[in-house]
């Protein structure tokens, strides 16, 4: 087994391989002056079970480019099977016809990942469930709730806990928390009456004086998760968290966190953390990588991967 790192998260790629035991493949990664990207595998890897880690995060363009090149490169040296570890699967928001004309990219990148010479893919907390049927090649998609819920019993205990999904679609993402904590389950229907105007918040639960927790798979603009915030608050919250996978964290995303009234926002390391969010006061971040390590160790033995959420 071989543990290859690409340029988007590699101490995450780093901790993967101290935990297996293993060095880091080597290999280049780089840039032609035109920005042309250019990988070359500085080892053998004839016959070898080859794992690539490389979020698809920002810039995702390069990233992903940079994912293609290395399974391309690790297919033509004639590696035995060649497994994507995608911690974060970029383009997924875009997972049906929004509208006429639009595209279905979460498709079109599970084409060419398949095309580039991937023989399976590793992936954690997809945005949704049927971007699985999107590949016609075995996908693991991992769950952050064992992370998360472990991270909550150890700072929580005996809290009077409400978790509460930010919108309708994260439902059962939060009810799974919910029952894996024994606490009670809310939601916030979120609307907008028209273009222009504010969306209009409605809880569906009862958090006065609860301490809340908002679970979610993407953080992007936070716009969302700090308006729930605000609402939770208001409606007689006595504080509120959040547990979200993939801190994108674009523009001023964490400006907005830090002057919100979340008492703490928890994301994972699928995404490289960058200086911003590394000096918020509130954000912090809790790393997957023996979650990942475990199910490449699983896979590369030919053992259970769900095994690991019983």
């Amino acid at each position: 087994m071989k543990v290859l790192a690409c340029n988007a998260n590699r101490p995450l790629a780093e901790a993967i391989a101290a935990y297996l035991h293993l060095e880091l493949t080597h290999a280049t990664v780089r840039r032609f002056s035109d920005m042309e990207i250019f990988v070359e595998i500085q080892e053998n890897v004839r016959g070898e079970d080859v794992f690539v880690v490389q979020p698809t995060s920002y810039p995702a363009n390069d990233n992903l480019m940079e994912l293609l090149v290395t399974l391309d490169a690790l297919r033509r040296g004639s590696a035995r099977r060649i497994t994507a570890v995608v911690p974060y699967f970029g383009y997924a928001r875009q997972d049906r016809k929004t509208g006429p004309r639009t595209p279905i990219t979460a498709k079109l990148v599970a084409n060419l990942i398949t095309q580039a010479g991937a023989n399976r893919v590793v992936t954690l907390d997809l945005h949704s469930g049927q971007i699985q049927g999107f590949f016609d090649i075995p996908l693991d998609n991992l769950y952050s709730a064992p992370v998360f819920v472990q991270d909550i019993k150890d700072r929580y205990q005996g809290a009077n806990l409400m978790v509460v999904s930010p919108d309708v679609g994260g439902v059962v993402r939060a009810r799974g928390i919910a029952k894996r904590i024994e606490a009670d389950l809310a939601i916030i229907d979120k609307r907008r009456e028209r273009a222009g105007v504010s969306e209009v918040m409605n809880i569906i639960g009862d958090v006065k004086g609860r301490d809340c927790i908002l679970v979610d798979d993407i953080v992007d603009s936070a716009g969302t998760l700090c308006n729930a915030a605000v609402a939770l608050m208001n409606a007689g919250a006595t504080s509120v968290s959040a547990y979200v996978t993939h801190g994108v964290l674009s523009g001023g995303a964490v400006a907005r966190v830090t002057s919100s009234p979340l008492k703490e926002l928890v994301i994972t390391d699928s995404i490289q953390a960058t200086e911003a969010v590394r000096l918020a006061d509130n954000i912090r971040q809790i790393t997957i990588a023996p979650l990942l390590a475990e199910a490449i160790d699983r896979i590369s033995d030919e053992r259970s991967v769900s095994s690991l959420f019983d």
